[in-house]
């Protein structure tokens, strides 16, 4: 198995497969060469100097930068020259100038008498060339004398160029010289026509007149200079001679170079394919040096084991250091190639990889003697890690089969196309008591059949046609009573392979299954019978069904009928109501005189009360239809709490203190509700009458009021004589009362409460009653603070709106 680190360790698969001459040229040179090994070379620093300068990379570079800092030193080195020979010069020049101008000046002083003769251009310079030495004459220089004029009165030699030319004309502008404090001041200027030249100038000064004279001695630079510009001429020409040499030795050198690298570039070329071949073989190279245990390494041989290659070479401890425990006879083996008859080797191992894993190597190597004599044991170590995984891996899975075969419940045997035994279980063995020698060896199969105890077969079925392959599939029963499968399938290489299943249990299934399959038939014949029963009932079912459409048709047509007849009586009975109540109450309040007996006036008020009665009930049945129609309008508006149960005491105050009632109030201040007053205001009078009604006499009424974020709640409380648990299931519906007709001692119709719920439930609030026999009752309403106009869905065969609306217009008008 190929290592990954050995990858990493070569640098990149890829960069070396694609150029494989590239990758190996920029390895540093190994000891291997081809086509011999060689020793590594070591050596002091001095050494390693050497072998540095000597190498291609410092011949190619270093060498023509060598050249170029020769030559650079060279030209720095005489032109520092050059110029300090110019500066000599002209600083000589300048104190020679100096004494030439000292000894003109110091004659015109010693005789002041010589200053007035100075204008005199042919006594000036008769005056100069006696003053003046001879060696001062030759020597190039020109004095000038200017008069009080400042004017150019002579000069030596003579110049008529410069004659009468005035002082600052003489030195181009330039008057520097002139100006100093200190007198004489020498320097450099540029005379007529941009002439550098070195200048002294001396002023006279006599006593009477101060300034009246001056001296300026000039000395030109071309002149001066001759002798060095000859100096640096030579000079060029040979710092150009000395390159042209160089550029023709170096140029001459790069060629022999050029051909000695093309040389070492197939060299290269051929290193870099045997190292490229060792590497992608996986092989290392191996110069083991058995006299003094010095062992040499290839590159790759360190890849293989995800090393840095080394120059040196390796001892044997390293070595053996590195070889795995059981393997650690390496020695020996080389040793005994001392003794083979062809001096070779051929040994497998195991070394440590660098990531901790262990690398198989198969190394060959023969034994041969060097030059001086001492043996060498000299081969490869190719990498074998995959092969031996392989081999591993097979053998495991080999033991795995065989496992596998033998922990089957079927019987197994394999065949070659030799018809040799391969492989067999034991449940194979015991079902033809095979001894144990004849299954090992693989055996003919004619021989093993010889020697086996074949099973007596009672019966035989096959299952399905052969194949093309020559397989089949038979089912036998053997004497004992089992039974087995039997599966013969070709292999590929021609063999066969059988197994025998013991599929004895199947069979009993089957049985069951066969058995189980009659009794299902019959209960399937028994379901078939109990069918037609259900298809009868179902009959039955459905002309029930339609009796009971029927039944309720007329159910709902009576009831229809029932409202159409409440309707109609409220209307008839209004007129008569209307007389009735109208004329008993002009009996009551004597319009026109008296009655003539009291008994009169009694009977009136009991006319006058039980006409009004009758008209309530009459506006419960209509306000009961009007809801149960979903014709009940709310006009929400802004209710005080507070005032709306003053105004409903008022009609019950009278009742209550009749029965010696107390009613107490409990209510939160400014508490404000938003819903439809008048049907606020019947909630609590029915509420309150029922209250007052079955409350005995001396009883107590609590009135209680209280807010929420989001809700009021009322709750009225009595201690009456309370409603049965079975009367409460029917109490809030239309016209039942907690008393039945026969044991009621109350009159009413009992469409308060239903009227008082629907209207609560109307508002999006609701009405909840508690009560105990012998206690009380506790009603308790809770309404949100804005009231939603919560319109019910009317009910199927009301009357008809408009009547409704009819009637309910003449009953609020009477």
């Amino acid at each position: 198995m190929e290592h990954a680190d050995a990858i990493s360790v070569r640098g990149g698969e890829s960069d070396s497969i694609q150029n494989p001459i590239r990758h190996q040229k920029g390895k540093p040179r190994n000891a291997w060469s081809l086509p011999a090994l060689q020793i590594p070379f070591t050596g002091n620093p001095f050494s390693k100097l050497f072998i540095a300068i000597s190498s291609e990379r410092f011949q190619h570079i270093g060498l023509p930068i060598l050249i170029l800092a020769v030559l650079i030193f060279v030209a720095a080195f005489q032109s520092l020259n050059l110029i300090s020979d110019r500066q000599r010069l002209l600083n000589e020049d300048l104190d020679r100038l100096a004494l030439v101008g000292e000894v003109v000046v110091s004659r015109l002083e010693s005789n002041p008498t010589l200053i007035d003769s100075l204008d005199s251009p042919t006594l000036a310079r008769v005056f100069l060339q006696s003053v003046l030495p001879e060696s001062a004459k030759r020597q190039g220089n020109t004095v000038f004398i200017i008069g009080q004029s400042g004017r150019v009165s002579a000069s030596l030699p003579a110049e008529e160029a410069y004659r009468d030319a005035r002082l600052t004309t003489l030195l181009n502008g330039n008057m520097a010289l002139t100006t100093r404090q200190n007198l004489p001041a020498r320097g450099e200027i540029n005379l007529i026509g941009s002439m550098p030249a070195n200048a002294l100038y001396a002023a006279i000064d006599t006593p009477a007149s101060g300034r009246a004279a001056s001296v300026l001695v000039v000395q030109t630079h071309s002149e001066l200079l001759a002798p060095w510009n000859a100096s640096l001429n030579r000079n060029v020409m040979f710092f150009i001679t000395l390159v042209t040499v160089l550029f023709v030795v170096f140029s001459i050198y790069r060629l022999q170079t050029r051909k000695a690298q093309q040389a070492e570039n197939l060299f290269e070329e051929a290193q870099a394919r045997f190292d490229t071949a060792l590497e992608r073989g996986h092989c290392g190279l191996w110069d083991w040096d058995l006299s003094r245990g010095r062992i040499v390494w290839s590159d790759s041989m360190f890849q293989i084991l995800g090393m840095d290659p080394l120059q040196n070479a390796l001892g044997y401890g390293d070595v053996d250091g590195l070889l795995h425990q059981t393997d650690r006879n390496l020695m020996e083996v080389a040793n005994a190639a001392f003794s083979s008859p062809d001096r070779t080797i051929d040994h497998r191992f195991r070394m440590a990889h660098r990531n901790g894993t262990w690398v198989w190597l198969r190394m060959r190597a023969e034994l041969v003697n060097s030059a001086d004599g001492t043996p060498h044991l000299i081969g490869t170590s190719v990498d074998v890690t995959e092969q031996e995984t392989l081999k591993r891996r097979h053998r495991d899975a080999d033991i795995r089969l065989r496992d596998a075969i033998e922990t089957i419940s079927e019987a197994f045997v394999l065949w070659d196309a030799q018809k040799r035994l391969v492989m067999c279980n034991s449940k194979y063995q015991q079902l033809y008591n095979l001894p144990t020698s004849i299954v090992r060896g693989g055996g003919h199969y004619d021989d093993i059949m010889a020697q086996s105890r074949r099973p007596r077969i009672r019966k035989q079925i096959s299952t399905e046609k052969k194949t093309k392959k020559g397989g089949e599939t038979l089912e036998a029963q053997l004497e004992d009573g089992r039974w087995l499968q039997i599966n013969e399938r070709r292999t590929q290489d021609g063999g066969f392979v059988s197994i025998g299943t013991d599929i004895t249990q199947i069979k009993r299934n089957e049985e069951k299954l066969v058995d189980s399959e009659r009794r299902l038939i019959a209960t399937i014949d028994e379901q078939r019978r109990v069918q037609q029963k259900t298809d009868l009932q179902a009959q039955k079912l459905v002309e029930l069904a339609e009796k009971y459409a029927e039944e309720k048709n007329r159910a709902e047509a009576g009831n229809k009928a029932k409202s159409e007849f409440l309707a109609n009586i409220s209307h008839e009975l209004r007129t008569p109501l209307n007389a009735i109540i109208g004329f008993s109450d002009i009996m009551q309040t004597r319009m026109f005189g008296p009655l003539g007996s009291d008994k009169y006036l009694e009977y009136a008020q009991d006319i006058h009360h039980s006409g009004t009665f009758l008209l309530g009930v009459i506006n419960d049945v209509l306000d009961m239809s009007k809801i149960e129609a979903g014709r009940f309008q709310l006009d929400p508006v802004e209710v005080r709490v507070d005032e709306l149960m003053d105004e409903t005491l008022r009609f019950i105050k009278m009742q209550a203190q009749e029965a010696n009632i107390t009613v107490d109030q409990k209510l939160e201040e400014n508490l404000m509700l938003t819903a439809d007053r008048r049907a606020m205001k019947q909630i609590l009078l029915n509420l309150l009458s029922n209250a007052v009604k079955f409350t005995p006499e001396g009883g107590r009424i609590s009135l209680t009021a209280k807010q929420s974020q989001k809700a009021v709640t009322i709750v009225i409380e009595d201690n009456g004589i309370g409603i049965s648990k079975s009367a409460m299931k029917r109490i809030g519906q239309p016209f039942e009362q907690a008393q039945d007709q026969f044991t009621k001692d109350h009159k009413g119709t009992g469409l308060g409460l239903a009227i008082a719920k629907s209207l609560a439930k109307l508002h999006g609030g609701s009405l909840k009653i508690r009560s105990t026999v012998g206690k009380g009752t506790l009603v308790v309403m809770r309404l949100p603070r804005v009231c939603k106009d919560k319109k019910p869905e009317p009910k199927e065969n009301q009357p008809p709106a408009p009547l409704l609306d009819e009637l309910e217009a003449e009953t609020r008008a009477a």
